[in-house]
């Protein structure tokens, strides 16, 4: 019987490039740094551009992942994306990716849309 086994080889992100800090939120939401610092921790936020969807960002990230590993996006055995955004209801954010990576479609590709649970 043949045994199979899940590992993380390598781990990727990516953060938009337009940020926004408390101060700059303050100029039109009645708020200040201090108040949103206290209760969240937040200092900044990072906004996509017009133009950029789930799965640009997520394609970023999954080939800083791939490079961190020291693989191909051909050496993928599924590709899982959390997301409460995702471009499309149909198809799925993950398959979306699939597609932009150039990974052939017989892998697993779903997306979990339920973030906090996704990160786990």
């Amino acid at each position: 019987m043949a045994s199979y086994n899940a590992r993380i080889l390598g781990t990727g992100s990516y953060l938009p490039e337009k940020i926004m800090s408390n101060d700059d939120l303050a100029k039109f939401v009645d708020t200040s740094h201090e108040w949103v610092f206290k209760r969240s921790g937040i200092k900044n936020r990072h906004f996509a551009a017009d133009n950029q969807t789930t799965s640009d960002m997520a394609l970023i990230a999954a080939q800083n992942a791939v490079n961190a590993a020291h693989l191909q996006p051909s050496d993928l055995g599924g590709i899982i994306v959390a997301t409460t955004t995702p471009d499309l209801t149909f198809p799925s954010t993950a398959t979306l990716l699939q597609a932009k990576l150039g990974v052939k479609t017989t892998i697993m590709a779903f997306d979990i849309q339920a973030v906090c649970s996704g990160f786990v």
